[in-house]
């Protein structure tokens, strides 16, 4: 569909990208990973022309559409309403719903044949395009990522940038390219807006190419990883997860054979330094001086994951409750946000603020920081010193400043070298850190932010959306300075990975009340999930129960549960068998995958990825259908 062969493209005299290449097929599911600034959203510029290649090539199918979502369009505006933008993807049906509406008004005065027959052809047509049910569809897109049904007729130009960024993303998806680039789409959605994407994406009948920093994002879409480092393009066949996996075995058999060539050649210099001066062993001497020149050199593996060795501290301990709320309202005109509800923020909670936007994530943020005029009583407790990290708060960065003055600025009277430390933690390296702030992007703005908010030395945290515009490296930092970090917080976010790494309590609103769940991320998504199954099986049941007579058939009905039950544990033992029969045949292939005859011949190693995908599909699915067929044992022997 696209092919990109020995695609150069630089930036001055900086390159980008040298030699790269890379093939695109229909159906492909593509997640385009890499540091910022290494040239991600300039590839799909160049696949959709905005940029021309410095050398090389980039050639398109006849038949290829391309749809692209990128950070340009947050500033669109219109007085149009979100529905009738949506719908504009549906251009041939548009201009046929205009025609038949010409067509309609000449029969008003004019009813002949002619235009009857021509009435009836462009209706036929309208049919064909789907345009009966365009609206529909449009609607059900609107709302999955995130739209009420009475925000459909409000115009764009009432809504945010990150609200009208969704509407361009519904009208992609109507529009349904073959292949469809998007840069960054999670950044402006919510938690629920996010799953209802994925599940679209995972049936999309075209190519995807998702530039991402979302792990379980890219986990539930891609199925394989395309890495930019090093001026090239690496494909990974598989998810992000199985692109770790497979990046480390890569890594350890290059840096294995790194390390024995390395052996090779000294061994062969030190031949070369002895038997120099003797003219005996002259041609053996020169035989290994030109086997040096000839070899190609294995380059070693750069460890591109940074550790942070710096403790961020603060200078006096908080008392044992940080924050109280007591019996706290909050309403926007006829809006309910919260209604009398209470809660309280302890020291050591690290707790992470999750649900969909617009039911007042960062307006608890507000009340928690005591910025929000409020119903009811916040108090706060002893000794507690905040800080708070908002996107917003990248505007309040001096932009004449140099990154390490920015930093002198924050007030924590570290040496010179102490904060060259730091920075070098959140990646800004050697000279780096006497940039303007006004040349960095919006992901080093947004690092230095990070860094002078951990610098604060407060007691008390809060962030919200700290990882948007951050690179997986970059999450990473943020991670490991918040896992050491020993006050107390509360972070908005819908990084599952990022929450999932941090939190020890989840907070969500819900009811307009302030719930709180005591456990991590990973633990909440099953007790959720969990509910909601418990919430429906019980309506099942008593809707089933009511339609039988209770008085009558009593043993036959029992009989037959016991057959269904039997059948069902049946099926049960049949799928652990599977289950332990897929896993040995994954262990097997691994096991095959790591081997060097294996790694060594690209088209081996691709039939291998894709068996081992296949499996580990094969594996997710019974063990799926393992879990429902319990549930529903453990449900039948509760009756």
């Amino acid at each position: 569909m696209i092919a990109i062969n020995n695609l150069s493209y630089y930036i001055g005299d900086r390159p980008l990208y040298d030699s790269a290449n890379l093939h695109i097929k229909p159906n492909d599911r593509i997640g385009l990973i890499g540091l910022n600034g290494k040239g991600k959203s300039t590839l799909l510029r160049l696949i959709i022309g905005d940029y021309q290649p410095t050398a090389g090539e980039i050639t398109k199918s006849k038949e290829c559409t391309i749809g692209f979502l990128n950070q340009d369009l947050l500033s669109y505006q219109s007085d149009d309403s979100i529905l009738s933008i949506a719908m504009e993807a549906f251009e041939e049906a548009n201009k046929l719903q205009r025609r038949i509406d010409q067509l309609l008004h000449q029969m008003e005065v004019n009813y002949e044949d002619q235009l009857v027959e021509k009435l009836a052809k462009a209706q036929e047509q309208f049919e064909a395009l789907g345009g009966y049910s365009m609206q529909s569809e449009a609607e059900a897109i609107l709302e999955g990522i995130g739209f009420k049904t009475e925000d459909l007729k409000r115009p764009l130009r009432e809504f945010s940038g990150g609200w009208r960024m969704r509407v361009m993303l519904a009208k992609l998806l109507l529009q349904k390219p073959s292949l469809l680039m998007l840069d960054e789409p999670t950044n402006h959605l919510d938690l629920p807006s996010i799953q209802w994407i994925e599940n679209y994406l995972r049936t999309y009948e075209g190519a995807i190419i998702v530039v991402s920093h979302d792990r379980y994002f890219l986990d539930n879409v891609v199925t394989s990883i395309v890495e930019v480092s090093g001026f090239k393009l690496t494909q990974y066949s598989g998810n992000y997860s199985f692109y770790l996996e497979e990046k480390a075995q890569r890594e350890e058999i290059q840096k294995n054979a790194y390390e024995n060539q390395q052996a090779q050649i000294r061994q062969t210099e030190r031949f070369i330094e002895r038997f120099r001066a003797k003219s005996s062993k002259a041609r053996q001497v020169q035989s290994r001086v030109k086997a040096l020149e000839r070899m190609d050199l294995i380059e070693d593996v750069v460890d591109e994951n940074i550790t942070m060795n710096f403790q961020f501290g603060f200078k006096q301990k908080s008392g044992r409750f940080i924050v109280e709320l007591n019996n706290i309202s909050k309403s926007y005109g006829d809006l309910q946000i919260l209604k009398n509800t209470t809660a309280q923020v302890e020291r050591g909670d690290k707790i992470a603020l999750i649900g969909a936007n617009g039911k007042g994530k960062s307006t608890l943020l507000r009340i928690i920081a005591g910025t929000e005029k409020i119903e009811g009583q916040r108090q706060e407790g002893y000794n507690v010193n905040t800080a708070f990290y908002a996107q917003h708060q990248l505007e309040s960065l001096n932009i004449e400043n140099e990154i390490i003055q920015e930093l002198q600025q924050a007030g924590s009277n570290k040496s010179e070298r102490e904060l060259r430390g730091i920075l070098g933690c959140f990646l800004f390296q050697n000279e780096e850190v006497f940039k303007k702030i006004k040349v960095l992007s919006g992901g080093e703005k947004s690092r230095v932010a990070l860094a002078k908010t951990l610098l604060s030395e407060a007691n008390f945290l809060m962030m919200d959306e700290p990882t948007n515009h951050l690179d997986f490296l970059s999450v990473n930092i943020l991670i490991q300075a918040l896992q050491q970090y020993e006050g107390t917080f509360v972070i908005v976010s819908h990084d599952r990975h990022f929450i999932s790494q941090i939190a020890n309590k989840i907070w969500y609103i819900e009811d307009e009340q302030i719930k709180v769940y005591p456990g991590t991320y990973e633990e909440y998504e099953y007790w959720m999930s969990q509910r909601v199954k418990a919430e429906s099986t019980p309506t099942t049941q008593s809707s089933a129960k009511t339609e039988k007579p209770k008085t009558s058939n009593k043993k036959v009905r029992n009989n037959e549960d016991e057959q269904q039950l039997k059948k069902l544990k049946q099926n049960l033992a049949d799928k652990e068998a599977q289950i332990e029969q897929l896993e040995q045949q994954v262990e097997a292939i691994e096991g095959e995958m790591a081997l060097p005859e294996v790694f060594e011949n690209q088209e081996v190693l691709a039939e291998k990825t894709d068996k081992h995908q296949a499996l580990k599909t094969s594996l997710q699915k019974v063990q799926q259908e393992w879990e429902s067929l319990y549930l529903e044992i453990e449900a039948q022997e509760a009756d």
